[in-house]
C-alpha cells in the first residue's frame, strides 16, 4: 500500500485529535466535483461536502462554507451573516488559508481555523462525505460529528 500523502496524514491527525473516528478512503477515480464524488463513493450529491473557500472583500480574511454537494452558495446572504461582501479567491490564496489545493480542500486538517458556516441541508442526511486533503480522498462522516469538530455555525447557504 502506498503511502498517503502529507496532505492526507494533516486530514487524519486533525480528525484523531479531535476525537472524531474517520476512514480515510482512496477513490479510484477522481472526486474532485459534487458529482464525481458520489459517483466514486455510490451516495447522492447532496451527501458530498464541498469545502469551499471564499475571501472578505474588506477584510481579506477567508471564509470556509460547508456546502451540500446539491446546493450552490447564495453570495449575497452569506455577505450578510458574515458582515462582508465574499468574493472568490484564486487558488494562491485556498491553498495559503487552508493548507490545501483546490479539489481537495478538507474540513479538517487546515493549516488555520477559519470561520466556518455549515449548509444546513446537510443535517438530512445521516452520514456525508468531505475531501481529506487530494482530489482522490474523502472520508465518511455524521453531519452533528462534523459540525463539533469544525466548530462551524449551520444555517441555509442557498
Amino acid at each position: 500500500m502506498a503511502e498517503q500523502p502529507d496532505a492526507v496524514k494533516r486530514v487524519a491527525a486533525d480528525a484523531e485529535a479531535k476525537g472524531l473516528k474517520i476512514s480515510i478512503v482512496e477513490t479510484k477515480t477522481s472526486a474532485r466535483s459534487a458529482a464525481e464524488a458520489a459517483d466514486a463513493v455510490g451516495a447522492q450529491v447532496g451527501q458530498i461536502v464541498k469545502s469551499l473557500v471564499f475571501r472578505g472583500r474588506e477584510s481579506g480574511d477567508a471564509y470556509l462554507l460547508l456546502v451540500s454537494g446539491a446546493n450552490r452558495v447564495d453570495e449575497a446572504a452569506m455577505a450578510v451573516l458574515l458582515g462582508e461582501a465574499l468574493e472568490r479567491p484564486d487558488a494562491d490564496f485556498v491553498r495559503t488559508a487552508t493548507g490545501f489545493a483546490i479539489g481537495g480542500v478538507s474540513p479538517l486538517g487546515g493549516s488555520v481555523r477559519l470561520r466556518t458556516v455549515m449548509d444546513e441541508d446537510l443535517f438530512q442526511y445521516a452520514t456525508v462525505w468531505a475531501a481529506a486533503g487530494t482530489p482522490r480522498h474523502v472520508f465518511e462522516v455524521v453531519p452533528l460529528q462534523l459540525r463539533s469538530a469544525t466548530g462551524a455555525s449551520v444555517g441555509p447557504v442557498t
